[in-house]
């Protein structure tokens, strides 16, 4: 049986990379106090489909950027559609209301700083 990440789709990785940019962007603006440490990624396609940069997260956006793969990588929809217009909301109680809080600012966080390239990039 193939694995999950040999499945992983264009899209997916593109909508995984998003994922962990914006987690990234959030934990930096919000959790400059807390302890931080690399995320671990042991699968090398999970790696590569992520631009192979690490991304140095607090304990609790480590457990929100896991929960959020997870769901991606077990998504049964082909495509996928975007989260916010998914009949299935498949995340856990709390983690669903805090993506949309990490999506808000950190898209918002990227228009105030002039990053209109970076938000394209990441929406196309």
């Amino acid at each position: 049986m193939p694995s999950l990440f040999e499945r992983l789709s264009d899209k997916k990785g593109k909508d995984l990379r998003v994922l962990g940019d914006f987690i990234a962007i959030y934990c930096r603006e919000h959790h400059q106090a807390e302890a931080k440490a690399p995320f671990p990624i042991k699968d090398d396609r999970l790696r590569s489909a992520l631009g192979d940069k690490s991304l140095v997260l607090c304990q609790d956006c480590s457990r929100l950027f896991n929960h959020g793969t997870a769901k991606l990588l077990l998504c049964p929809y082909d495509p996928k559609p975007k989260c916010k217009d998914c009949e299935t909301h498949c995340y856990a109680p709390g983690y669903r209301e805090k993506v949309r809080e990490v999506m808000k600012f950190s898209g918002q966080y990227l228009i105030k700083r002039g990053r209109l390239d970076l938000l394209a990039h990441y929406l196309f």
